[in-house]
């Protein structure tokens, strides 16, 4: 197919600002190649972290700032709330303004909003810069991917580039409980020392950014800003109700809860139409340009790509997520508040996520071009609902090795396997000028599956301690409801081990036609990207 008439094919858009030929076809250089990756992956492992370190530091936060238990939680969702609402928002401005240009800003809000929560004096002021450092990773985080996916064309680099930046996940988890526990302990600064070196990271990520990646290829294209700021309003009411309904005067049943749950929905459907409006406008061949028509900010045809395989792999990961953050939420307010370990005794207990990380990219990078996407997705949620199982199933007395151990392991496993394999197919059967809001699109799901499993395990646990505890005759939360804070965390986990299953379950009833999306090698044609787009959109690949 000629450059023309694959431009042709994919037309929608005046300006689709696609790579020059020559750059695409044969990539960066391979220490710069190297580079790349370095940075995007720190930018996922940073991103990570910010939500693993403020975790183990929970408890040692509540003492200090004097929070109560049932708001811990909104030191966890306060930044998956901003970040998960504002990533389509900066996954579209980094496609239309430039990508190193997002993701410069995004570096430069988690290095000044890092140093701001370290030297937070109350609950209140933390929970606030913590949905600001959000801001921070909704720019960072999509802009990387369109990165990765501009500066390499399909081949086996490309594999190992999207394997290393999902393995910065679980690495990222790794790293923030290991640092958290070390520098919360030992540090005379205690938790605060962690959002200092967070600072630390990103500004380091930052300049290694400006200098590895491309220049910016910008666009003349409008942003739309109806759209951005429905989806913006509509997330926001969405995920606030998800983390503030069970600590409501009246849960659930509370007034504000319910008008805040109605009006969020409205909001977000009304998104979905104006977008569905704006498609069709620029699918029309007669239509004059206006401002008040620029391109939608997320086409809702990208979600039927690949005969709808793209809606089934963007619900596995919003199920997988709602485990796999709930998952390590649980498991260390376990160990700290149950078992009664230290943060550095806790750390200890999740050193085995680093190394299995590390060992899943090699993994992924070899496979991904060799099995289908059907087999990373099943096994990889469960795996998931595996570790969370273990858990539920936890014998206090037991050693670590019995339970915490295998748990730790298999939970890495479960998350790299289905965000590596996720991440690519994303970027395949993504438009070269969408590849952003694409993969701010899988961010998304990830971030508010975040919010809600922490909710949703949340909500578990205080119904199952509050009737255990009435049940035994005892307060909820005292020295003598140890028994019913134990079924609690069981409970939390196996609220965690269900979402999973319901993704496995999604993986194998939609994705077994699925073959492979990893390539074992380069494809030469200079326009590979744009012609594997189209073939996606038109389902002929699968």
């Amino acid at each position: 197919m000629s450059k023309e008439l694959t431009r042709s094919s994919i037309s929608g858009c005046e300006d689709l600002n696609l790579e020059k030929a020559e750059n695409h076809d044969l990539g960066p250089s391979f220490w710069r190649s190297v580079f790349i990756i370095v940075t995007c992956t720190a930018a996922m492992v940073v991103n990570t972290a910010n939500t693993t370190f403020i975790s183990i530091a929970l408890s040692a936060i509540e003492r200090d700032l004097n929070m109560k238990e049932d708001q811990l939680q909104w030191l966890v969702s306060a930044y998956s709330l901003s970040a998960g609402c504002l990533l389509l928002f900066f996954g579209r401005l980094a496609d239309i303004y430039g990508r190193k240009k997002a993701f410069m800003i995004g570096t430069l809000c988690q290095v000044v909003f890092s140093l701001g929560g370290g030297f937070a004096q109350d609950g209140i002021t933390l929970v606030i810069l913590r949905a600001f450092q959000g801001i921070g990773s909704a720019a960072t985080i999509p802009s990387a991917l369109g990165i990765l996916a501009h500066a390499f064309p399909p081949s086996k680099m490309r594999s190992i580039a999207f394997a290393a930046f999902a393995a910065g996940a679980p690495v990222g988890g790794a790293f923030g409980m290991i640092i958290g526990g070390v520098l919360t302990q030992i540090s005379s600064t205690h938790w605060r020392s962690s959002f200092y070196l967070v600072a630390a990271a990103s500004t380091l990520t930052g300049i290694s950014g400006m200098i590895s990646f491309d220049a910016d290829v910008t666009s003349t294209e409008a942003v739309d800003w109806i759209g951005a700021s429905l989806v913006t309003v509509g997330l926001v009411l969405i995920v606030l109700v998800l983390g503030q309904g069970e600590v409501a005067p009246q849960g659930w049943k509370t007034p504000y809860i319910i008008a805040l749950s109605i009006v969020g929905i409205i909001i977000v459907s009304l998104f979905l139409l104006w977008e569905r409006y704006l498609e069709r406008v620029m699918d029309d061949p007669s239509r004059t340009p206006s401002a008040w028509t620029p391109p939608p900010l997320m086409k809702l045809s990208l979600w039927t790509r690949a005969k709808g395989r793209m809606a089934v792999i963007l619900a596995i990961a919003f199920l997988n997520s709602c485990a796999f953050i709930s998952w390590s939420f649980w498991v260390q307010l376990y160990y700290q508040n149950y078992l009664m370990l230290t943060p550095m005794q806790t750390m200890l207990r999740f050193i085995p996520m680093f190394v299995v990380g590390c060992l899943c990219t090699v993994f992924v990078a070899m496979f991904v071009g060799k099995l289908p996407l059907v087999v990373f997705s099943v096994s990889g949620t469960l795996v998931t609902a595996s570790a969370a199982i273990l858990f539920a199933l936890i014998d206090p007395t037991a050693t670590y090795w019995a339970f915490g151990f295998p748990s730790t392991v298999l939970i890495v496993f479960g998350a790299d396997f289905v965000y590596a394999s996720g991440t690519i197919f994303v970027a395949k059967i993504a438009r070269p000028d969408e590849r952003s809001v694409a993969g701010a699109l899988f961010q998304t799901m990830t971030q508010v599956g975040t919010a809600l499993g922490l909710a949703v395990s949340t909500l578990v646990f205080n119904v199952v301690v509050a009737n255990e505890s009435a049940s035994g005759g005892v307060t909820a939360n005292s020295a003598s409801a140890n028994s019913a804070q134990l079924k609690g965390y069981r409970s939390a986990q196996w609220a965690c081990a269900s979402f999973s299953l319901m993704a496995a379950l999604l993986a194998a009833l939609f994705l077994h036609g699925v073959g492979v999306v990893g390539e074992k090698k380069t494809l030469k044609h200079a326009n590979s990207d744009e012609t594997i787009a189209v073939r996606f959109e038109s389902g002929n690949d699968y």
